[in-house]
């Protein structure tokens, strides 16, 4: 028998293992884990560099990037931040550096780095690790001498605990195995998705990034059942909007502006089915209003010169070329030349592209979920279930997700660490 079964052999997981034993060095604590590798993501995020968390010491501002659980980590954050984990490496030797956009990574800028570090800590505190143990149910223990504790059957055997940690993040195996337990799953969509489209103004020109505004506008359902009445209350507002980097690439659209609007509109996207229009303001500085008498004052001033090679407003050249196209505007033509009614095509197309979306696309090697146990059923002071004592979560596996940039790191650190000082306190 086991005091302490964490299941799950990822960064919560280990995480939360190591913390339990150094609170209580006498635990008996083992980690099960269903593939024959362990911390596989830890591994590959990042581009294999492990994108270990994020330059944002405020707990206030760091929930911010939480589309699903901002609410409810506000109060854990506060007991565990981004400075927490930062101090937890350094003390094993571990520097980390912050880049530009605020992701932090080890210094050797090697995701090894990490693993090494909690393989070391496992072997130093003794806790078990055990391999090739896909776990295929959960159930109350029935023996006398573990009351109130937990039987885990894995494919070999049956394992008995005081108390178990539940960290396997997106496995829908174990989600219906909580569901059985009583636990509400919020059904599981994709998060953190780029946006596949097809359009000639993108054609040729995948590299290219720049500043934009991006909504999704409201899709309207064919549906014979829908009155007229309820028709014109549709929302007149979009849905969603995001500003900040959008890059163009082979298959359409990624960067930060598009992965904020596929984390926060995860739901609404899946019910989609990821067909929709978007609209992009590739000037965001500019309103509709603002950029047609800009336009017609270069018109007076650059009379000489052809609209195509005259970039009017801050915008790769590429881009800029591939939206005069598509307002119709020669290759030739020159500013005094251009009408009026081309001008206003010209500034629509600065300021509301609008594409369809045709599909998604996985964002490089991040594979986040949205879904998951129902965070009203989690007590947040120690990650335990309110319905079932002695069973505790954390990471992904709860209804918690991220935009990119390793705040889903920071979920699994901070939760891993307040369920290892509640478990460890028995």
């Amino acid at each position: 028998m086991f005091d302490v079964l964490v299941v799950g052999g990822g960064a919560a997981g280990f995480f939360a293992a190591i913390n339990i034993c150094e609170n209580s060095p006498n635990l008996n604590v083992a980690i099960l884990e269903r593939g024959k590798e362990v911390l596989t993501k830890v591994k590959v995020s990042g581009g294999g560099r492990c994108n270990v968390t994020h330059a944002e010491f405020m707990p206030s501002e760091l929930v911010k990037n939480y589309p699903r659980g901002e609410k409810e980590l506000l109060g854990p954050f506060h007991t565990f931040c981004s400075g927490d984990i930062v101090a937890f490496f350094e003390k094993r030797g571990i520097a980390l550096k912050i880049e530009e956009d605020g992701r932090m990574f080890p210094t050797t800028n090697s995701s090894q780095t990490i693993i090494d570090c909690f393989l070391n800590e496992v072997k130093r505190l003794g806790i078990t690790v055990l391999k090739n143990s896909s776990v295929v149910d959960i159930a109350p223990s029935e023996l006398k001498e573990n009351p109130s504790g937990w039987r885990v059957q894995s494919y070999k055997k049956a394992y008995e605990t005081k108390k178990l940690l539940v960290a396997t993040g997106s496995n829908t195996k174990i989600w219906k195995i909580m569901e059985d337990l009583g636990h509400t799953i919020e059904p599981p969509v994709p998060s953190l998705f780029t946006f596949n489209i097809t359009d000639d103004r993108i054609k040729g020109i995948q590299g290219v990034s720049t500043n934009a505004r991006v909504l999704v506008k409201p899709k309207i359902f064919n549906n014979s059942k829908i009155l007229v009445s309820l028709k014109s209350q549709l929302p007149k507002t979009p849905i969603l909007e995001s500003e900040g980097p959008l890059l163009i690439t082979h298959w359409g659209m990624s960067g930060p502006a598009i992965l904020k609007l596929s984390a926060w509109g995860a739901q609404i996207l899946n019910g989609y089915k990821y067909h929709f229009k978007i609209r992009v303001n590739w000037i965001p500085e500019y309103h509709i209003g603002g950029v047609l008498p800009l336009l017609m004052e270069i018109k007076e001033v650059e009379t000489k010169k052809t609209v195509l090679r005259t970039n009017a407003v801050e915008l790769p050249k590429r881009l800029w070329i591939n939206l005069v196209k598509a307002s119709g505007i020669a290759d030739s033509t020159k500013w005094a030349d251009v009408s009026k009614n081309q001008l206003q095509k010209l500034a629509d197309q600065l300021t509301k592209s609008e594409f369809s979306v045709e599909g998604k696309s996985t964002f490089k090697e991040e594979f986040v979920t949205a879904g998951g146990v129902d965070l009203k059923e989690i007590n947040f002071k120690t990650f335990e279930s309110k319905i079932h004592p002695n069973l505790y979560f954390a990471g992904e596996v709860i209804n918690v997700d991220a935009i990119t940039g390793g705040f889903n790191f920071q979920n699994a650190w901070t939760g891993g660490y307040i369920a290892a000082k509640a478990i460890a306190s028995f």
